[in-house]
């Protein structure tokens, strides 16, 4: 059997049907911003393997360090015990995150560092003793797979089957210039009533619902409610942190700051799972008991994984140099002049872009989703350019590693050009 065949046999894909799909490339190794296949193709990779890669593929410094570790301590339980790697990565994002964060809770990865958010701001009102359950979210949110995180992200074909197993939640309009204002008062009128226990939000855009981006100043007007009512607020940053809107987190851009931030994906600099989630000191300091039903009864066997731990320093390292902040910012500029130049073409519903993400909806005769049969003329037309571009539907998104030259950034963009004359012929 060949590796395809093997896989085909054996394995389960995230997102796919089991039937009538093409059959996964088979990717050998990978470099920089590349995936070379068994059969001699080099891809690249414009999406940064679903988000996470910010410094290139096997990057040296990274792998030096983790193989470093790995001879020294590769895991331990973390309850009762801890370890070096866990506790510099705790004072480093401390740091590096908006001041009024005190403690890091670690987890496994985004939905994980999501569940964990949700069960302490609901945890915090059982300990105040206040009966408050009410959780709002914005509509057309997604915040990850386990059931919590499926509760507080919008019913969509991703819940569909699970829709009578989750908690019910109130959702907010997604906020537009259309409906800012409407969006403010319905929020304002839900946490008046004094039983909304969180308010939990992708901080500036939407990653799945389609790298939607939504207004600084309705964010910040909807956190300032928050705190005038005593809501908890949870920024799901799984995908807008370290960077990619910009600023190190897209909290940075926010005059008020959130009590709860979930971290995952760029994390480690996509090199192994990890979870973390800041807390607060409103957050922490409801849990300052020795009473152990006080306690936040909550872990993984892999929690504060040392490997990860070690890869997640590692990045830090990198991203924090001039020279990362210089790319982050001219990648920026390029998709900002690159949406100027495309947003007049017919064949374009809307282009934006936010830091290094950049978005192109396609106009499209079928309602913008993720089924749009779109997805099956995009997706192929760039793999076969040896481009790796996942689309959602009928929207085409990329999310570079930030070690991408404008050389490489001009092959996609010049791609993505070719595609539009396809769709204007």
């Amino acid at each position: 059997m060949t590796w395809s065949d093997k896989d085909e046999t054996f394995i389960w894909h995230p997102f796919s049907p089991l039937k009538g799909v093409e059959s996964p490339l088979v990717i050998e190794r990978a470099e920089g911003i590349y995936l070379y296949t068994e059969d001699g193709r080099k891809i690249i990779d414009a999406v940064s393997s679903w988000w996470v890669n910010l410094h290139g593929h096997s990057n040296k410094y990274i792998a030096e360090k983790v193989s470093r570790q790995l001879t020294e301590l590769e895991h331990v339980i973390y309850a009762g015990f801890t370890h070096k790697p866990s506790i510099t990565l705790a004072e480093r994002l401390l740091k590096v995150l908006p001041e009024n964060q005190s403690k890091i809770f670690y987890s496994d990865n985004g939905s994980t560092a999501v569940e964990v958010a949700v069960k302490l701001a609901l945890q915090f009102w059982f300990n105040k003793g206040t009966p408050k359950k009410k959780i709002v979210a914005i509509d057309g949110a997604y915040h990850g797979d386990t059931f919590g995180a499926m509760s507080v992200g919008e019913r969509s074909i991703f819940t569909k089957p699970f829709f009578s197993f989750l908690f019910n939640v109130e959702f907010i309009p997604f906020p537009t210039a259309n409906n800012n204002e409407e969006v403010i008062n319905q929020f304002r009128t839900t946490v008046e009533q004094n039983d909304v226990a969180a308010f939990i939000f992708e901080p500036l855009v939407q990653g799945a619902a389609g790298m939607r981006i939504y207004s600084q100043e309705v964010l910040d007007q909807l956190l300032a409610m928050s705190k005038a009512n005593d809501v908890v607020t949870i920024a799901d940053e799984v995908m807008t942190g370290f960077g990619r809107t910009g600023q190190l987190f897209a909290s940075d851009h926010l005059l008020h700051k959130p009590d709860l931030i979930c971290l995952s994906k760029g994390l480690t600099g996509g090199t192994m799972a990890l979870g973390a989630t800041a807390c607060s000191n409103k957050i922490v300091n409801m849990f300052q008991s020795s009473d152990l039903e006080r306690a936040f009864l909550h872990g993984h066997s892999y929690t504060a994984n040392p490997l990860a731990c070690t890869a997640a320093n590692a990045s830090l390292d990198l991203l924090l140099t001039d020279e990362s902040k210089s790319s982050i910012a001219r990648i920026a500029d390029r998709n900002s002049i690159f949406v100027k130049k495309i947003k007049p073409f017919s064949s374009v519903k809307d282009a934006r872009s936010v830091g290094t993400i950049l978005a192109v909806e396609f106009s499209s005769s079928e309602s913008s989703s993720y089924l749009s049969e779109m997805r099956n003329r995009i997706y192929p037309f760039f793999l076969e350019r040896n481009i790796l571009l996942r689309p959602l539907g009928n929207l085409l998104y990329v999310i570079p590693p930030y070690v991408m030259t404008n050389k490489e950034l001009d092959l996609i963009y010049n791609a993505i050009e070719e595609f539009l004359e396809t769709l204007n012929s």
